[in-house]
């Protein structure tokens, strides 16, 4: 199981932490949202629940609930600016569809 950062991705997230010193990391999850299901979220992790799965990635802590593991495992998230615009972009190989304007995804449901 695992979740990756890419090098772009992990220095937004370095920036975020370094603004809030009592973050242990940063949590990975998903909620009900779009015309396709599936929304990310990503947040800063003020803990680690027992329920939680903790990834390390060059020193940073990924932190995702073990109810949300099944949609988001292997994900790559990647951080782009377009323009004016940026955000985390993610490649997740559980996604099986996207809605067209990228805010949701669906999957087929975990076993």
């Amino acid at each position: 199981m695992s979740i990756q950062l890419t090098a772009t991705a992990r220095q937004r997230v370095q920036d975020f932490l370094s603004r809030s010193p009592a973050a242990v990391g940063v949590r990975l999850g998903i909620k009900r949202t779009g015309c396709s299901g599936f929304g990310y979220t990503v947040d800063l992790a003020e803990a680690v629940a027992a329920d939680d799965a903790v990834f390390e990635q060059d020193g940073l802590t990924i932190v995702v609930a073990r109810k949300a593991l099944p949609f988001v495992d292997g994900t790559e998230i990647d951080f782009e600016r377009q323009g004016l615009n940026a955000a985390f972009v993610f490649r997740n190989p559980n996604a099986t569809g996207e809605c067209g304007c990228g805010e949701s995804f669906t999957v087929e449901a975990p076993r």
